[in-house]
C-alpha cells in the first residue's frame, strides 16, 4: 500500500515553524520593553520601518553547514561507549577559542529584526489619555479593533494558531483515535476576522514641555526626547486628532516646531515657571478647558533657580486645576540607582506641596530603562470616574 503525503502540509510545517519563532520574538520583545523603549537604534531610526533589537538567548533551530575542511567529519575513533559525553566546540574551557577574552562562554544574543509598528503596538496596548471628559465639542476620533469571528478561510497574517492546533488535535482523535498534534491540513486552519469601530471623543491637546538649559547634559536630553518620541507616536497611533504643542525652555520659554523640539539644544540657567506661564497663556488663548481635554507634561533635571521654586509651584497648582492631568518627570545623573538629589530638587518640592493633588503625577528617571515605566505612569490605567 502506498501512502501519498500532502505536499501542502510539508510547506505549511515550515510556515508554522516560522510563525512559532515570530511568537517567541514577540514574547521576548514584550519581556524586554524596558530596554527596547530607550534603544538608540529606535529613537534615532530616522523613519526606518524595522530595527534590529538584540534579545538574549533567542535562536531559531536550523541546519548549519560546515564548509571548513576537516580530516574527520562525523567520525569517532571507535573507542566510545554508550553514555559517554561528547564535547561541543565553543563550550567553556574546550575547543578553539577557549580562554580567549575571559573565562568561559558569555550569554548568547539573537539580533531580531522587528518592525517598529509591532513594538509600538506592544508598548501602547494598555496606554490611554487619562481622565478624558465629555466636552462641548467632540472631534477626536479614536479607533478600536475587536476580533469577533473565526472562519475557515482568510489571509495567513490572520491565522489563529491556537484554534488551528485544537482543530488538528480533534481531527487526529477522530481519524486515528489519538489526541495528538500532527501534520496540518487545510481543513484544520482557522482565521480571525475583526471589525474596526470608530468613536468620537472630546477634543484633546497635549503640551510637551522640555528643559534645554545647560544643566541638561546629553544623557538627560536623550531621556527626555526618548519619552516624547514614544508619547508622540502613541498619541498619533491611538487618536486621530489630538493636537500637540511643543515648548522648550531655559530661563525663557518659547513654542517651537516638532523638529526644533527634538533636535535643538540650548544653554544657560533654568527658570521653570517660564514654561508653565507660557503653557497657561497658550491654553487661555487657544484651548478653552470647557472645550478641550488638556495634558501638560514637563521633563527637567529639577535644577531650578531657588528663587523661582515658589512661583513654579503656584503655576503648577494652576495647571492641575485647569487641566485633566499634569505630569512632571525629573531626570537624574546617568547610572544613579537611588534618589540622591537634595531637598531643593523640584520633584521633591512637588511631592511635598502637591501630594494631595489627584491629577498630578511625578516620576523619577535615573536609567534608560525607566522611560517605559514613566510612560505607563503617565498614560496607564488608574482609578478614573
Amino acid at each position: 500500500m502506498s501512502i501519498q503525503r500532502n505536499d501542502w502540509s510539508l510547506q505549511r510545517k515550515g510556515i508554522i515553524d516560522q510563525d512559532r519563532h515570530k511568537e517567541r520574538v514577540k514574547e521576548a520583545v514584550r519581556q524586554n520593553l524596558g530596554s527596547i523603549v530607550s534603544n538608540e537604534a529606535i529613537i534615532l531610526s530616522d523613519g526606518k520601518r524595522t530595527v534590529k533589537v538584540p534579545i538574549r538567548a533567542l535562536d531559531e533551530y536550523k541546519f548549519r553547514f560546515d564548509y571548513r575542511k576537516r580530516k574527520h567529519v562525523g567520525q569517532g575513533d571507535g573507542k566510545t561507549r554508550v553514555g559517554d559525553v561528547i564535547g561541543r566546540e565553543g563550550q567553556p574551557g574546550q575547543g578553539p577559542g577557549a580562554g580567549q577574552g575571559g573565562q568561559g562562554g558569555g550569554g548568547e544574543y539573537y539580533e531580531a529584526e522587528v518592525n517598529i509598528d509591532e513594538i509600538a503596538a506592544l508598548i501602547f496596548e494598555d496606554l490611554h489619555l487619562p481622565f478624558l471628559e465629555e466636552k462641548a465639542k467632540k472631534a477626536v476620533q479614536s479607533r478600536a479593533t475587536r476580533f469577533n469571528e473565526i472562519r475557515r478561510t482568510g489571509v495567513m497574517a490572520n491565522l489563529d494558531k491556537r484554534r488551528m492546533i485544537l482543530e488538528n488535535i480533534k481531527r487526529n482523535a477522530r481519524e486515528q483515535g489519538k489526541a495528538r498534534f500532527g501534520d496540518v491540513r487545510k481543513e484544520d486552519l482557522r482565521f480571525k476576522t475583526w471589525e474596526e469601530t470608530l468613536r468620537y471623543e472630546s477634543n484633546a491637546v497635549v503640551l510637551a514641555l522640555m528643559d534645554v538649559s545647560g544643566s541638561m547634559g546629553e544623557f538627560k536630553k536623550y531621556i527626555a526626547r526618548s519619552f516624547y518620541f514614544w508619547m508622540v507616536r502613541f498619541l498619533r497611533t491611538k487618536y486621530d486628532n489630538v493636537e500637540i504643542v511643543f515648548i522648550s525652555h531655559h530661563t525663557e520659554a518659547r513654542e517651537v516646531s516638532e523638529e526644533q523640539f527634538f533636535t535643538q539644544g540650548e544653554s544657560g540657567g533654568t527658570v521653570v515657571s517660564s514654561a508653565y506661564q507660557l503653557a497657561l497663556e497658550i491654553i487661555e488663548q487657544r484651548y478653552r478647558p470647557a472645550d478641550w481635554n488638556i495634558y501638560p507634561f514637563h521633563f527637567s533635571d529639577g535644577d531650578n533657580y531657588y528663587s523661582d521654586n515658589e512661583e513654579a509651584v503656584r503655576l503648577a497648582e494652576q495647571l492641575i486645576t485647569t487641566c485633566n492631568l499634569f505630569g512632571y518627570g525629573e531626570i537624574g545623573e546617568e547610572g544613579s540607582s537611588s534618589y540622591r538629589r537634595s531637598s531643593g530638587a523640584l520633584l521633591s518640592i512637588f511631592n511635598d506641596r502637591l501630594k494631595n493633588a489627584e491629577r498630578f503625577v511625578g516620576v523619577r528617571i535615573d536609567e534608560k530603562e525607566d522611560v517605559y515605566p514613566a510612560l505607563k505612569q503617565f498614560f496607564g490605567k488608574r482609578n478614573e470616574l
